[in-house]
């Protein structure tokens, strides 16, 4: 049986979070003590481990019930699938949100006021989520989408003609 905090710490979550599932009705203690503590049992660690596992997919909190307590592959198929709708959605957003930079990365004048270089250019990718995968993909749309434009984005962040050779190889 495990305690509230270690049940949180087994799932890499903090206390509260684990509290806030009780409030909303997903997690339930196994059983209270006299004492007022909440007990957990291997049970309830798999019914968490399912809830961060939807929450991972950005699967509202109000729909997870449903997902969980319904074995009716109809209901969770259908909540599922309106997830993945909101995410196309958002990838669609993002992908505008990239082309209006990549516009934005046609006027070089605005570059050379910002003085942005490839360290700089990297940084930026990185603390928006972008992995070495992530930027390597971007690299490979732009050049397919816009080849001269690409050539002299990597000009701008003052990149040697080698390195852009290479990058745009890729």
């Amino acid at each position: 049986m495990l305690t509230v905090t270690k049940l949180a710490k087994a799932c890499g979550i903090s206390r509260a979070a684990v509290l806030y599932y009780e409030r909303e009705g997903l997690l339930m203690p196994k059983l209270r003590s006299e004492n007022g503590y909440r007990w957990y049992s291997e049970k309830e660690l798999k019914r968490l481990k399912d809830i961060l596992r939807f929450r991972s997919f950005g699967i509202p909190v109000a729909d997870i019930n449903n997902l969980i307590e319904h074995d009716d592959t109809e209901t969770q198929s259908e909540i599922l699938k309106t997830q993945f709708n909101k995410l196309e959605q958002c990838i669609s957003e993002f992908r505008k949100q990239q082309s209006a930079i990549v516009a934005l990365l046609q006027q070089p004048e605005l570059l050379e006021k910002n003085m942005v270089t490839k360290e700089r250019w990297v940084e930026i990718m990185k603390a928006s989520g972008f992995s070495a995968n992530d930027m390597l993909k971007w690299h490979q749309n732009f050049e397919k989408m816009e080849p001269a434009e690409h050539q002299l984005f990597l000009e701008s962040l003052s990149i040697d003609e080698e390195e852009i050779k290479r990058i745009r190889s890729l």
